[in-house]
């Protein structure tokens, strides 16, 4: 059973990213409109690149500060129900202020990213997977090492730090993969003007969903504890 439930934590973090990719809050319009204002196809994997990249070092920004604090608690049950309600106030302050960030707009079209990186962190993308990882680390640690004695702890902080790794990449990998085959779906066949005429807003999606996996977060960890 544990081994079912680390393979769905796991396809958690893959199909997150795949969300991700798919909303054009993360950037793939930035990455259309490159090409089409460069008039060059090339110009696209060169912001797709920058886009993953930010959008990658916004995840870990937020997972190596829980791998420590994990570490440090030993996964008591506060740390994974405080994750999961802190994503919950996440969610729903997305879900009432749904205005687009503004400071996103003030950042210079050429600093992909950059943008990526502020846009992950402003729209709690990181947050999201915070419960996931939780899980994931609990049940690598229930088969593994126990933080006992001083060599033990420090095994179980590389392992948690190397796991952050792990998921950001895999999530970051299916974002843009997803993100990549949707821009290049648009530039090819529909262009500047369906980005333009056709947008479509996600946001409310998006703050139901961190509702609801920081609801699994508290659930997990009451019960994982219990």
């Amino acid at each position: 059973m544990d081994d079912m439930t680390l393979a769905a934590l796991w396809w958690a973090v893959i199909f997150s990213g795949f969300y991700h990719g798919v909303n054009p809050g993360m950037g793939w319009p930035l990455a259309v409109s490159a090409a089409l204002m460069e008039r060059r196809a090339n110009a696209m994997p060169k912001a797709l690149a920058m886009l993953a990249m930010g959008h990658f070092l916004a995840m870990m920004a937020i997972l190596l500060p829980f791998s420590m604090l994990i570490f440090l608690v030993e996964r008591e049950t506060e740390i994974r129900i405080g994750a999961g309600l802190l994503v919950i106030a996440m969610g729903i302050y997305l879900a009432i202020n749904q205005r687009h960030p503004r400071f996103l707009a003030r950042v210079h079209p050429a600093k992909l990213g950059l943008w990526s990186f502020l846009a992950a962190m402003a729209h709690g993308a990181g947050l999201m997977l915070v419960p996931i990882y939780l899980g994931i680390c609990g049940l690598l640690e229930s088969g593994g090492v126990s933080a006992n004695g001083h060599v033990a702890a420090q095994a179980l902080m590389r392992s948690d730090v190397m796991t952050a790794f792990l998921v950001a990449l895999a999530h970051t990998f299916a974002m843009t993969t997803i993100g990549a085959a949707v821009a290049v779906f648009v530039y090819f066949w529909f262009g500047l003007k369906f980005i333009s005429k056709s947008w479509f807003n996600l946001d409310l999606v998006w703050a139901m969903s961190l509702i609801i996996v920081g609801a699994f977060g508290v659930y997990s960890g009451y019960v994982g504890h219990g």
